[in-house]
């Protein structure tokens, strides 16, 4: 047995290492990246847990992104989803509350893989469904999974860049408005978190030890950015999308 710290031997560290460093780079580079860090902490922290340990580093990772792509974030898309996500975060605290052992992931696998097959399909047919994600009613629908999604598992990421990705934003605005929604929605989920005993001093201690880890994630995630071709950005945030909505899918309890 290993000398343990903050409850992680030396193995764990390493995959919280991992796990904080794709906290950076999703949320300023490629955010499908965050399959990442929701499989390892999942792992390192299993059931609910993992959500509350989390939450801190995602808002550091919030601010970061939000510095680094504060000029290019586009509000009307920010405006249309984030109200509708806050009642998803009330929605997804009273399930959690009720249900505290329920098997969230086919739910969240079906969505994302349902959101990415429209757009496989869209890219297919470019006229097909055009009008659809300027729809008022699909952002609100979105947003509402979104909330739900960010407050059971953390796992909002891919529902919200598939809704980016569909209503075409260059990679920059795609970036910064993930970054102010993501930031907004995850600093109200800290009373939901706190109030369900997922955030304590330990978990705390554990945020502080890897925030620079998930700094240093941030500007290799923008360095990624910067050098990726649009198209090629697309591919891959649909790419992620997929794997995601396959874990999802895929994962029981049992496994976790």
């Amino acid at each position: 047995m290993g000398a343990v710290w903050l409850g992680l031997e030396w193995g764990g560290w390493l995959v919280a290492l991992v796990a904080a460093l794709g906290i950076g780079v999703s949320k300023s580079g490629l955010p499908g990246v965050s399959l990442l860090h929701v499989v390892l902490f999942a792992h390192l922290f299993p059931g609910l847990r993992s959500t509350g340990v989390v939450l801190p580093m995602l808002i550091a990772g919030d601010v970061g992104a939000v510095w680094l792509f504060r000029r290019e974030a586009r509000w009307e898309h920010v405006a249309r989803t984030l109200p509708p996500a806050l009642v998803g975060v009330a929605a997804g605290w009273a399930c959690m509350r009720a249900w505290p052992r329920l098997d969230w992931n086919p739910v969240i696998g079906g969505i994302v893989l349902t959101l990415a097959v429209v757009q496989v399909v869209r890219n297919v047919r470019p006229t097909l469904w055009a009008d659809v994600p300027h729809a008022r009613a699909f952002a609100v629908s979105v947003g509402f999974v979104a909330g739900v999604t960010t407050m059971v598992a953390n796992a909002a990421g891919p529902v919200m860049a598939l809704y980016l990705l569909a209503v075409s934003l260059p990679k920059e605005a795609f970036v910064g408005t993930a970054a102010w929604f993501f930031l907004s929605i995850n600093v109200l989920k800290v009373p939901f978190s706190a109030a369900l005993g997922l955030i304590d001093g330990p978990s705390l201690a554990l945020n502080a030890t890897l925030a620079p880890v998930v700094v240093a994630g941030l500007f290799l995630g923008r360095a990624l950015t910067t050098r990726i071709p649009q198209r090629w950005f697309d591919h891959l945030v649909l790419a992620f999308a997929m794997a995601a909505s396959a874990k999802f899918l895929l994962a029981s309890p049992g496994l976790r």
